[in-house]
């Protein structure tokens, strides 16, 4: 049985921060890309950040600066950093370990969101 588990949301004042967490069953870490997505009402899911496997990170130009991906594959927790926030990074944030080609991630996988809202 495979999971993913967001934790950390809430809401936050415009320039306040947040740390979004997202305990995830240890064989994503193993060899999955694992990422952060969000979806704001009216708006498609987008990615935010990702990191992969060999350490290489991408982020959103909109969060670049502010937001910082990171995980500790001893707890199999994936994390997601927030300052500065803005109205507009309002969403519901998704964890998801995504199978780069070729590789022996089982899947992809989504956690069931957790709301961030900047207000």
């Amino acid at each position: 049985h495979v999971q993913l588990v967001e934790s950390g949301g809430g809401s936050v004042q415009t320039g306040g921060s947040l740390k979004l967490s997202c305990e995830a069953s240890r064989i994503f870490f193993r060899d999955c890309t694992m990422g952060w997505y969000r979806q704001a009402p009216g708006k498609e899911r987008e990615t935010v950040s990702s990191i992969s496997r060999n350490g290489i990170t991408t982020y959103v130009d909109s969060v670049k600066g502010r937001f910082t991906i990171s995980e500790d594959s001893n707890k199999a927790t994936l994390y997601l950093e927030m300052n500065r926030m803005r109205p507009d990074d309002t969403a519901v944030y998704y964890c998801a370990a995504i199978r780069p080609s070729g590789s022996w991630c089982p899947g992809n996988y989504w956690g069931q969101g957790t709301q961030v809202t900047v207000s």
